[in-house]
């Protein structure tokens, strides 16, 4: 089975910077696009980020300049380089991957279980 895990998450304060990763594993044939999503308390789940297998990226209004998506194919890794962090940046953050899982014979999203940033002083 596949799966997605994300790391890195924690507590930072306003100005900081944090990196997180998103680890693909198990039965993959092919990993399409790539991205990282985030939910705030009391919200919508909202696109921060994402990026093509050859690395065309995508991010939303509220982090761009500030936020670098990044992707390792032979790895099977996603990274979201965070700079610049804000307090309205706290959220927990979801890895999200289009994936074709040989095992199963099925292509489709998947998304890791999330890992919290909190941007407070």
């Amino acid at each position: 089975q596949v799966q997605l895990v994300e790391s890195g998450g924690g507590l930072v304060q306003p100005g900081g910077s944090l990196r997180l990763s998103c680890a693909a594993s198990g039965s993959i044939f092919s990993i399409s696009d790539m991205g990282w999503y985030r939910q705030a308390p009391g919200k919508e789940r909202e696109l921060v980020a994402d990026i093509t297998y050859i690395g065309s990226t995508n991010y939303a209004d509220s982090v761009k300049g500030r936020f670098t998506i990044s992707r390792d194919n032979d790895k099977k890794m996603l990274y979201l380089k965070m700079n610049s962090l804000k307090p309205e940046d706290t959220a927990v953050y979801y890895c999200n991957a289009d994936i074709s899982d040989y095992d199963s014979y099925t292509r489709r999203q998947y998304w890791g279980q999330g890992t919290q940033v909190t941007v407070s002083s």
